[in-house]
């Protein structure tokens, strides 16, 4: 019999959100995941949705993703009634003849469009059976880009529904060490801060967000619907003034160089502001505003120059002049009087900016040119290709032009070749309220030279990415990838020479290179190499023609196919059930919207509004580890290995079918200080419990013996308790937590199953199924317990310690509740450091501890990295008695 026939076709680009919007009477999203690792600034996201059709009919179901414009989606799958349907990447031609052919049937079409500055959206549709479930799972790469010092990584959810079973994984793993870490985006604050928690251990960090499904429904960006918005991962790697950072692995290498603590270079700016009349209203004096901000950022030792035009030039000076207090103000109010009026004559504009900056060389300075437009050339020369040629022929390489467009009526194609081909880059300006900052924000990643004349050099390497740079700029980052001749590594030798104010600088030391053949896998550093080659190859396209640009548009079809990248040139097909819909979905280009595709023949869906950012951040401090101990010594304290933990972020209820295995990102091998006590010859286990701070300092850790029983949590308001019992044999951790709801809800966790008791009525579960008691939820995974109880939410880590396994409680999401009590309750703790020439100690509430620094496991994530961390009895570190916290009853 025939199997699975319909086709559709996914174009895109990527970000993080999986969104449906069901009738919720009619199909159910019952688990809603998204996994991101990021290893060497590139990131991995999974985002898994499953639903449920709950009708005594079939019904279709549909699927929206929004992934980053900068993103390639290089993975989508379905699962259905145990059956998966893949997805295959192929040249554009063949999936538009498979739309063409689907849409003569009169079937519908799916559509990729733009939302808002920093997403792309598509959907796709299938039907499902009464009754049945279906799982959707996408799959998108990203290199992220530094800008103003950091990286960011952003998270898109709109599930349309709160989902029980909702959760973020965040994993980064840099060798060069974090330096900072933090979470902002409109998910991370007021009531959702809280269900938010982070880890940072020094080349590694960990964002969870566990929101619970009351907590989706009252934050600011949230409704019945559930959430509406996004989380932003902040942070940035440890620099020097080396060479940077590279990594090489079975013949391919990449190249992070982004030196620090040098020397600013002095820089020859204009400005070049579009007052045609196509400016009037807020963007007119949104561009005053930035303008004026932008002129009290310039330093004395800079020169600069400002003109505006609409058909005409208006100058405020005619040469450059040194940015002096008295020439400022000047300049300012001349900003204050710019008015819109006439037409737009770009070309006269931008060549007169480049004579000036040509009639002004100034050794040991950067020169940049910066043009502001909102439309089309109207005036002067008007014909686009005889424009770029006349910049570029004035420019002759000597500085960059960065073109701003404003808005949605200029013509940013044209722009973005033009800055191209004079070594900048073109950035689009929303019309929006902040329009002005955006201006701000894009001149301030310009603002400081630090090197020009940027060559990057690889002896022994080939086919690699740019490796001329006209500047490097104070908070960005230049990346090179390649191969390695004949993967020989010791024939290799990479060499940075650039210009720094009117010094020439070698970048060598090959010391201070970093090479990473296990977190940085093979196959990681090749796709790096074959993302950035692609993204260039595609910018190139727009620079060349005839045959040149069908070499370059081959092999970027090529490399796009090889790797299973969806760009411009390759979609998505994906085998659906017999009787399916085709769809198409076109990856947009920049500024593109829905009806720019008519010439497809693609109709068009309605997306969303793009969704705004604001920052905020918050994380929950406590977590465990434990102390353990090794009979082979012959006492005091060793270290030893532990087994890694296979963990997979998966979930697969009973009558689920076959799971999906998402791999989570695992740290190495953890490290474990033991201990241990003969209490005759009972040998007694010590626990090691740390308290994380809010900050960059290391966390406090103390030690609990025995099979103590500990009270974790109470919430007192909503009748909530969580205790634990100690497990005093040899493979430690918790060996029964039990939680209390209300008087008659009692929940029994132990590395077997879960033992629920209701009233009289007591239930054994022993599977991956979904339990509600009362007001808490129970989700079982492969190697976790999810609990959520209100506005509480509890994860259960199920730990393997040779033969046996060990639970480990953590609190994703803590009440805001301040009545709220427990080990795992426990706030951050801010201490000061008392250097002593003997010892060390901690001031904490005004008195001072004596603490040794040691190191725990924290099993409070499922890798259990090893933390630095002060020693101190139980009792300094917890402000009181151990006895508060110890109970006689579970």
């Amino acid at each position: 019999m025939e199997t699975a026939v319909g086709r559709i076709a996914l174009f895109g680009l990527l970000l993080a959100l999986v969104t449906t919007l069901p009738n919720k009477d009619d199909w159910d999203i019952y688990s809603f995941h998204i996994n991101s690792t990021v290893t060497g600034r590139y990131a991995t996201t999974v985002i898994t949705s499953r639903v449920a059709n709950r009708m005594n009919e079939s019904k279709e179901i549909e699927f929206q993703v929004r992934i980053p414009k900068n993103a390639f989606i290089s993975k989508f799958k379905m699962l259905i009634d145990g059956q998966e349907y893949d997805g295959v990447v192929k040249p554009k031609e063949q999936a538009q003849q498979q739309y063409t052919e689907a849409v003569s049937r009169g079937q519908s079409a799916g559509i990729v469009s733009s939302v808002g500055r920093t997403l792309e959206e598509f959907k796709t549709s299938v039907t499902v059976a009464a009754h049945k479930k279906v799982t959707f799972e996408l799959t998108y790469e990203e290199l992220l880009k530094r800008r103003h010092g950091k990286y960011e990584l952003q998270i898109h959810a709109r599930p349309m529904q709160p989902v029980k079973d909702f959760k973020v994984d965040v994993y980064i793993n840099e060798e060069a060490g974090i330096n900072f870490i933090e979470v902002k985006g409109g998910l991370s604050t007021k009531a959702l801060a809280n269900a938010i928690t982070k880890t940072h251990a020094k080349k590694e960090a960990w964002v969870y967000f566990y929101p619970t499904e009351d907590q989706q429904k009252t934050c600011d960006s949230c409704s019945d619907q559930g959430m509406n918005g996004d989380l932003v991962i902040v942070y940035d790697v440890n620099r020097d003034t080396s060479l940077g950072d590279i990594k090489k692995s079975a013949g391919y290498f990449v190249h992070h160089f982004a030196p620090s603590n040098l020397p600013r270079i002095p820089k020859n700016v204009v400005f070049v502001i579009d007052q045609s009349g196509s400016m009037s209203g807020r963007k007119i004096a949104q561009t005053r505003m930035a303008l004026i901000h932008i002129l009290s950022d310039l330093a004395e030792d800079d020169f600069f120059g400002l003109i505006s035009f609409d058909s005409q030039l208006f100058h405020w000076k005619r040469e450059l002049v040194q940015a002096t207090g008295a020439n400022l103000e000047s300049a300012k109010t001349f900003a204050r009087n710019i008015r819109d009026r006439g037409a737009t004559n770009i070309n006269e504009a931008v060549l007169e900016g480049a004579r000036m900056l040509n009639a002004h060389p100034r050794e040991g300075s950067a020169s940049i040119l910066i043009l502001l437009t909102d439309g089309d050339p109207t005036t002067g020369v008007t014909n686009l290709g005889q424009i770029q040629a006349n910049v570029k022929g004035a420019i002759k390489g000597k500085f960059p032009l960065y073109c701003l467009g404003f808005g949605f009526d200029v013509n940013f194609e044209f722009l973005e070749k033009m800055s191209l081909q004079n070594d900048g880059v073109a950035r689009r300006i929303y019309e929006d309220s902040d329009a002005n900052l955006q201006l701000k924000g894009f001149y301030e990643e310009v603002a400081t030279p630090l090197l020009t004349d940027v060559t990057m050099i690889y002896l022994g390497g080939t086919n690699l990415t740019q490796t001329n740079f006209s500047q490097y700029y104070n908070g960005s980052e230049i990346v090179v990838a390649g191969q390695i001749t004949d993967n020989n590594i010791e024939t290799f030798i990479p060499q940075v020479v650039a210009i720094s104010s009117n010094r020439r600088l070698v970048f060598s030391d090959t010391n201070t290179t970093a090479v990473s053949t296990g977190t940085m896998t093979d196959h990681h550093i090749q796709r790096v190499w074959a993302y950035l080659t692609v993204k260039q190859l595609l910018e190139k396209e727009l620079l060349v023609s005839g045959p040149e640009k069908k070499s370059v548009t081959e092999e970027a079809l090529r490399l796009s196919l090889k790797y299973n990248f969806v760009t411009p040139h390759t979609s998505m097909v994906v085998t659906k059930p017999l009787g399916e819909t085709t769809d198409v979905l076109h990856k947009p280009k920049e500024g593109e919207t829905t009806s720019d595709l008519s010439a497809l023949d693609l109709p068009t869906r309605q997306h969303s509004p793009p969704m705004l950012s604001s920052p905020g951040s918050s994380g929950r401090m406590f977590s465990m580890a434990f102390l353990r101990p090794d009979f082979g010594s012959a006492g005091g304290a060793v270290k030893v290995q532990s087994a890694q933990v296979d963990l997979f972020d998966y979930e697969d209820y009973t009558d689920y079918g076959t799971a999906l295995n998402l791999p989570r990102g695992r740290g190495p091998l953890p490290t474990i200080v033991t201990t241990q006590k003969n209490l005759g010859r009972v040998y007694q286990r010590s626990h090691r419990f740390l308290i994380k701070p809010d900050n960059q300092s290391l966390p406090l850790c103390f030690d609990v013996a025995g099979n103590t029983q500990l009270k974790l949590f109470h919430h007192p308001n909503r009748g909530l308790s969580v205790n634990g019992r100690l497990d005093a044999t040899l493979h430690g951790g918790f060996k029964k937590i039990v939680i209390h709801s209300s008087t008659d809800v009692h929940i029994e966790v132990e590395t077997t199953g879960i033992t629920v008791r209701e009233g009289q009525t007591k239930t054994r579960h022993t599977g991956q199924d979904l339990i509600t008691a009362g007001s808490v939820t129970v989700i079982k995974r492969d190697k976790e317990i999810d609990i959520a109880a209100g506005d509480t939410r509890l994860l259960i880590l199920i730990h393997n310690r040779g033969h046996k396994e060990s639970l480990w409680p953590v609190l994703r999401q803590l009440p805001s509740d301040p009545s709220t009590t427990g080990i795992l309750a426990l706030k951050p703790t801010v201490y000061e450091e008392v250097q002593q020439t003997s010892s060390t100690k901690l001031k904490i509430n005004n008195q001072e501890i004596d603490v040794s620094r040691s190191t725990a496991d924290d099993f409070s994530i499922a890798s259990t990295p090893t933390l630095d961390c002060w020693l101190m009895s139980a009792e300094s570190a917890l402000q009181g008695s151990l006895d508060d916290f110890t109970i006689t009853k579970l």
